[in-house]
């Protein structure tokens, strides 16, 4: 009798009121300007401003994904995932000029992406300076492994694959494994 009660409560927990809450978070954050595509999954989430996200259809989300805007309101949107792409728990869009990640892509629990740094003049305080700027370019078909950190200006090209842990400091050519702090190439697909 256990396990029906357990296997019950399961079913109506994952399929019945995770569908409820993600229904009533696309329709909350569609009022503030998401985009969110069909048969896409929003589970609880943190963005601070939900005009400049855009996710596209059935995609797979996982829980507790950081979605920062860092900057002053623009139109947008600026964070951009396009189909069937899935995105791990804990993972980080912290974004000045704007992130794309291409279909079908994987990137996996803890990642983070950051287009933006510091300056670092000597005489005024880093925390008050403005630092360069570029966007990220994530291509279809890539696989980005636990805890990786891709910095501005990178681009992924489709189908390339970069290791767990690694740090991404300039751009990966297509169907390249990519590995390491900094990231460097380990060999083709």
């Amino acid at each position: 009798m256990s396990y029906f009660l357990q296997h019950g409560f399961f079913v109506l927990r994952v399929r019945y009121l995770n569908k409820l809450g993600s229904g009533l978070r696309k329709l909350r954050y569609g009022l503030l300007g998401m985009k969110v595509g069909k048969n896409t999954t929003l589970p609880l989430i943190h963005v601070t401003w939900p005009h400049q996200l855009a996710i596209g259809n059935n995609c797979l989300l996982e829980r507790n994904i950081y979605f920062k805007y860092d900057g002053i309101w623009k139109s947008g949107p600026s964070i951009k995932i396009y189909d069937n792409v899935f995105v791990g728990t804990g993972c980080e869009f912290n974004i000045t000029k704007g992130i794309t990640i291409g279909n079908d892509s994987l990137i996996a629990s803890g990642c983070r992406f950051v287009d933006h740094d510091h300056g670092m003049q000597q005489g005024q305080l880093m925390r008050l300076q403005n630092g360069p700027e570029e966007a990220i370019s994530v291509g279809q078909n890539v696989w980005i492994g636990c805890n990786v950190v891709v910095l501005k200006g990178v681009t992924i090209g489709d189908g390339a694959i970069v290791a767990a842990g690694s740090v991404v400091n300039k751009s990966i050519p297509s169907n390249e494994i990519w590995g390491g702090v900094p990231a460097k190439k380990l060999k083709d697909r």
